[in-house]
């Protein structure tokens, strides 16, 4: 397969079409690198060599009603997981000098809920506030499903940035969740975008969906016009009702990135959760297709520290992005 053609038509402003996306997803490992070099090819037009650090907070964790089947903090789940109410402002804050001190250029704040409560809102407004008159980080807010209102507060406070996951296809979506529906959350995504906020919307590599689910799932993304999208790999948590499920292995999760990045070529794509543990020795190939990546750890598991990923980034011949105004 001559995959430079994906990567010219896309670079001259053809849209990949899904049946291009299946063959990306379809492509032999002996192919791998060839389409590797093809999302790079379209990620370096668009960011260059840059990769930008994310910092995650759990501000409120392993309280959630919701029934989401791969979560741990979901109260449905018998997980090992901190459960704790909604930090203070102060916390959050503090939170933040750490993020912007190892030069994250986003501060990602998340809360374990369907939805957040008035208090939710005015203590992350609040935080927002103070994190941007004091520091040089965006700030972006994980709250749950986010009605009009909600929204306009964040944004007025000074939150840039919105995340509620699709998580998968919408024919996929009633496998693994039904307290809520994929409806609710591309609701949430669309207010979001209304208040003036940027939608950072992406979902998760490896729950049991089939490659057309993948495929529908970023062409949704690409519909929605979402600013940025985390693609998380699948590492099962004890616990949750897919604990016994595998890893995708890492050249599955490759695909599914450089996937992504050609069907939504100058949009933030991210390597997210479970980049370590599916991964492994390979992680640095993420980032030909990706242009961020979350440092750090993620909200009930670890990972490589922000000297490590530091390291990884400038041995692979990329540099780590400058602070945004």
């Amino acid at each position: 397969m001559d995959w430079s053609r994906y990567s010219g038509g896309v670079l001259d402003g053809l849209a990949l079409t899904p049946g291009e996306a299946m063959d990306v997803l379809r492509s032999p490992d002996d192919e791998l690198l060839a389409v590797l070099q093809a999302a790079f090819e379209v990620r370096r037009r668009h960011f260059g060599r840059d990769v930008n650090l994310h910092v995650l907070r759990n501000a409120k964790s392993g309280i959630c009603g919701e029934d989401c089947a791969f979560c741990s903090q979901s109260v449905w789940a018998e997980a090992p997981v901190a459960r704790y109410p909604l930090q203070s402002v102060e916390e959050i804050v503090q939170g933040a000098r750490e993020a912007a001190g190892c030069g994250a250029v986003k501060y990602c704040i998340v809360t374990s809920s369907r939805a957040p409560t008035e208090r939710d809102v005015e203590v992350m407004c609040e935080a927002a506030r103070r994190i941007k008159k004091d520091l040089a980080v965006r700030v972006c807010a994980s709250l749950g499903l986010l009605d009009a209102g909600q929204a306009r507060r964040l944004a007025a406070a000074g939150v840039d940035r919105y995340n509620h996951n699709l998580e998968t296809s919408r024919r996929f979506f009633p496998h693994i969740c039904s307290t809520h529906t994929f409806d609710d959350r591309v609701a949430t995504v669309r207010a979001a975008k209304s208040a003036g906020l940027e939608a950072c919307c992406g979902g998760i590599i490896g729950l049991g969906e089939s490659l057309e689910d993948r495929v529908d799932w970023a062409f949704t993304l690409r519909e929605l016009d979402v600013d940025a999208i985390p693609v998380n790999f699948f590492n099962p948590r004890p616990g949750t009702r897919l604990a016994e499920a595998r890893k995708p292995a890492p050249a599955e999760c490759l695909r599914a990135l450089a996937m992504v990045r050609l069907v939504n070529p100058d949009r933030d794509v991210r390597a997210a959760g479970g980049r370590e543990a599916c991964l492994g020795h390979l992680q640095p190939l993420a980032l030909f297709a990706a242009n961020s990546i979350f440092t750090r750890g993620y909200l009930t598991t670890g990972g490589q520290s922000d000297d490590a990923d530091r390291a990884m980034i400038e041995e692979a011949g990329f540099e780590v992005g400058l602070i945004e105004a």
